[in-house]
């Protein structure tokens, strides 16, 4: 969990790490959150700030006008009134919201989307998931469920997808279908090998996605093989979603994007080849790192406190 005390203006004042413990179950998970907030209240109080809102963004489908914690596969929530929960303990007007389209939004307003009125945020990590971020808001869906860009089907008939069905987008580009591709192929077992809910390896993965990259750019064929797929997929699922969004900058975050050139000079050609009519939009990494979720639960926490 990261956690952290944020002015108005985004500056982060005090900033926490604690282990989430989804092992223990959905219930011992709300507890933690709830005891977090109530610490960082106090250490705010005791630096003598006045804490005004609070906004908590988890992974999973959300629905935020209810401010309801609908499902996540990675913590166990099932409809969990997380919001009303926080209020009502904390006493703190209280935002819910789902953390990669916090985090886009944080990266649109504060970020590398900064003064552009139409950004997609990519994270790229375990799985792949997208916001939409227009006019400095991030859609929702209808659902709660608006961005999942990794399940939009660019393989048919390829790996196995942790939703169950097969060739989806992180089922090959993601972080964790880098490392697992690539380590089948090198140790010879079956590259279309289960992922669990979450989209990781059933098991253990010996290469990371960001190694595969750097053996990619050294010249080694296995990884410079695996590495290709990923980006041409990746340029399949992005094109897809110009012809839908028609944005203007897409930013990629987590951690595939991390490897910098190795993945945006690649993956900026590709891309270019599959556009006709569309634009084409501005492709550049994320600016915020992993503060990026902190800092979309206070933007969520203070547009609530505007619109009351």
């Amino acid at each position: 969990m990261k956690c952290a005390l944020i002015r108005p203006d985004g500056a982060v004042v005090h900033a926490e790490r604690h282990p989430t413990g989804a092992d223990r179950g959905a219930e011992a998970v709300v507890d933690t959150i709830l005891t977090v907030a109530d610490g960082l209240i106090d250490t705010a109080r005791t630096a003598g700030l006045t804490p005004t809102a609070l906004g908590i963004v988890v992974p999973g489908i959300v629905d935020q006008t209810r401010g309801v914690a609908v499902w996540s596969a990675n913590i166990g929530f099932r409809d969990v009134p997380l919001r009303d929960l926080a209020a009502d303990r904390l006493g703190l007007p209280t935002a819910l919201g789902h953390d990669v389209r916090a985090g886009g939004l944080a990266e649109a307003r504060l970020g590398a989307g900064r003064d552009c009125g139409h950004v997609l945020f990519v994270a790229i990590g375990t799985g792949i998931a997208a916001a939409h971020v227009v006019a400095a808001a991030a859609a929702t869906g209808a659902h709660g469920a608006a961005g999942e860009l990794g399940h939009i089907l660019v393989r048919p008939g390829g790996p196995r997808c942790g939703c169950g069905r097969s060739g989806c987008l992180e089922a090959i580009a993601s972080a964790s279908a880098v490392a697992r591709r690539y380590t089948a192929l090198a140790t010879g077992t079956t590259g279309n090998a289960d992922t669990t809910p979450d989209g990781g390896s059933a098991g253990p993965t010996v290469v990371t996605a960001a190694e595969v990259a750097g053996r990619a750019a050294a010249g080694e064929e296995l990884a410079t093989r695996v590495w290709r797929e990923a980006v041409e997929a990746l340029a399949d699922g992005l094109a897809t979603a110009q012809a839908l969004y028609d944005v203007q900058t897409i930013v990629l975050g987590g951690g595939l994007a991390q490897a910098g050139p190795e993945l945006f000079d690649p993956l900026r050609t590709a891309l270019r080849e599959r556009l006709t009519f569309h634009r084409e939009p501005r492709l550049v990494p994320a600016a915020l790192g992993d503060e990026a979720g902190c800092l979309g639960a206070a933007l969520l926490a203070l547009d609530q406190l505007e619109d009351s």
